[in-house]
């Protein structure tokens, strides 16, 4: 009979597979994590299976690679998953961490339970998450971070993690094609990312654009505006001409670029949303807005204070938060951003800024 333990049997395997889909918020998150696993066992070597687009999120960590899943095309569906599996199984993974923990990945698990890889999958805490967004019985209270669930499933395979060591990779350089859209830095650098998934966690954009009108009376404020998609791209070029102090990005950059510019941002201004999450890898200031979520739910920026979060009136909305990613609201919960002035927007841009 074996005298090893879990821990001991597990570290025999060098080569990670960590599986996170899905949206970039939630891929976002997943940097620092893997940062702080690269830099406690360095020997290890990791393959993050996302999408292509994501790449740029781990090209900073050694030892990372990423890996495309084209669930849309050659990996759809079940028999589209099963060479999947088979072809991460040819990359020799040792381990896989699923850090997703749907559909998709649990066919991966079935596939790679065949081949006798160890696989560990994500505690969401959809009980917890239940208990504190029902409306009866509320359980009010901060759930473990997302990034602690993504640590704790490294932990099972035996590479605990201490997220607090976590060290932001360096300020990307601003190459010639960024300075061409937003000039050179010569201001303060302030992020506006104004929307978000549901309308019901988006800050309304006539009480952002009274933010922002505000903000032209300070002649050493530069706004970069973030958002996607061509209607996002609209309502912010009217913005970017309405205002001298303001500067859309959408569509001018690659996201790669993108990166580079919030890594030289001075301070980040979000909903509940992803540009949040890539401001953090960054350790770059982020103040998040809130409608009917609520930080408590556990994606609260990485490293960020609480105090940086801006939630509106609890008091009047006291079934806040009222799920999880902002789809669900009871009636009556349409306008609780309206409960948020401006006002209190703007303190906390000048309380971190100056």
């Amino acid at each position: 009979m074996s005298t090893e333990t879990p821990v001991s049997a597990a570290r025999k395997g060098r080569h990670i597979l960590v599986i996170r889909l899905s949206a970039m918020g939630d891929v976002a998150m997943a940097v620092p994590v893997i940062s702080v696993l690269t830099q406690t066992y360095p020997e290890l070597s990791v393959t993050v299976l996302t999408r292509a687009f994501f790449r740029p999120l781990f090209s900073h960590l050694p030892n990372v690679d990423t890996y495309e899943a084209d669930v849309d095309g050659v990996h759809s569906g079940v028999l589209g998953l099963g060479t999947l599996a088979k072809e991460l199984r040819d990359e020799e993974i040792d381990l896989v961490a699923d850090l997703h923990d749907v559909i998709r990945s649990n066919v991966l698990k079935s596939v790679f339970y065949f081949y006798g890889i160890p696989f560990k999958q994500i505690d969401k805490g959809r009980g917890e998450k239940k208990a504190l967004t029902r409306e009866k019985n509320k359980e009010f209270r901060q759930l473990k971070s997302t990034h602690q669930r993504y640590a704790d499933v490294f932990s099972e395979l035996g590479y605990p993690l201490e997220l607090q060591h976590y060290i932001p990779p360096k300020t990307r350089k601003l190459i010639p094609r960024i300075t061409e859209v937003t000039g050179e830095k010569k201001k303060k650098w302030l992020g506006i990312a104004p929307f978000a998934q549901h309308a019901s966690k988006t800050y309304p954009l006539e009480m952002m654009e009274k933010v922002i009108q505000n903000l032209q009376l300070n002649q050493d404020i530069q706004i970069i505006l973030f958002g996607g998609g061509e209607h996002e791209r609209q309502q912010l070029a009217k913005l970017e001409k309405k205002y001298t102090n303001c500067t859309s990005i959408v569509g001018k950059l690659s996201f790669a670029e993108e990166l580079s510019l919030i890594s030289n941002l001075d301070l980040m201004l979000s909903m509940d949303s992803g540009n949040g999450h890539l401001a953090a890898i960054y350790q770059v200031p982020v103040i998040t807005v809130w409608g009917v979520t609520h930080p408590y739910t556990g994606f609260q920026p990485f490293g960020q204070p609480m105090g940086n979060c801006i939630l509106p009136d609890l008091k009047k909305y006291p079934n806040i938060p009222t799920s999880i990613y902002g789809n669900k609201f009871p009636e009556g919960y349409e306008e609780v951003m309206h409960s948020i002035p401006p006002e209190t927007i703007l303190r906390k841009i000048h309380e971190i800024l100056y």
